[in-house]
């Protein structure tokens, strides 16, 4: 079966398709890609969906390695709404 791996920054990305055997997990995709031992990444997702390193995969699967926030989204929308001040109405 073929598994896409995907892996993104800001401004950039890299992605990986390998081919694995039917009954492969997310970290056999990981280890054929030669992923594994990424010390960056904060979780899994198959097309957008949790996955853990024991999830099975399927032919045509997406695999995206999940990297921290840096930043809380909610705390990034208070910076956001701080430097743009609302005008008074007319």
């Amino acid at each position: 079966m073929k598994i896409e791996l995907l892996r993104a920054w800001p401004r950039r990305s890299d992605s990986v398709r390998v081919e694995l055997p039917e009954g492969a997990c997310v970290a056999d995709a990981l280890a054929a890609a030669g992923w594994a031992s990424l010390e960056e990444v904060a979780g899994y997702s198959i097309h957008g969906r949790r996955a853990a390193p024991a999830t099975q995969l399927r032919d045509g699967d997406r695999l995206e390695l999940l990297r921290a926030l840096t930043l809380d989204p909610k705390e990034a929308r208070r910076r956001r709404a701080e430097a743009r001040p609302l005008r008074k109405p007319r």
